[in-house]
């Protein structure tokens, strides 16, 4: 059974590109417009991972990622972070709002994917 991926962004365009691209790469996609249907979707499906932007309507990325890591169902559940700030301070607050990992975009789909691919062999069977 493929991996199943939340994947939360305002933008339409982004979200399908992201969409589109990684069900061609044979995961399950699940996807969120805001910080509040992000929390409520993976809490409901469970998903094998969460790729959130941080500036979202709602709730921004870091909130809905401190909300996921703070319930039992959704804490263990990796949270990579695809964003347009790559200043360090954005990145350690995302790190401290709970993300596995962050990736700066503009990215090439396939850094993406590779990324996720790390994080998800990184998981203990479940």
């Amino acid at each position: 059974m493929p991996a199943t991926l939340l994947v939360v962004d305002d933008y339409p365009d982004t979200l399908e590109m992201w969409t589109l691209y990684l069900r061609s790469c044979g995961y399950r996609v699940l996807t969120a417009v805001n910080g509040i249907d992000a929390v409520a979707t993976a809490t409901a499906e469970l998903p094998n991972l969460v790729i959130l932007d941080l500036d979202l309507p709602g709730i921004s990325g870091y909130e809905a990622a401190r909300r996921l890591r703070g319930a039992d169902a959704t804490a263990a559940i990796p949270l990579i972070a695809v964003t347009g700030y790559s200043d360090t301070q954005k990145v350690a607050e995302a790190r401290r709002a709970g993300f596995t990992s962050v990736l700066v975009k503009p990215c090439a789909p396939e850094s993406l994917v590779r990324l996720i691919e790390r994080v998800l062999a990184e998981q203990p069977p479940s």
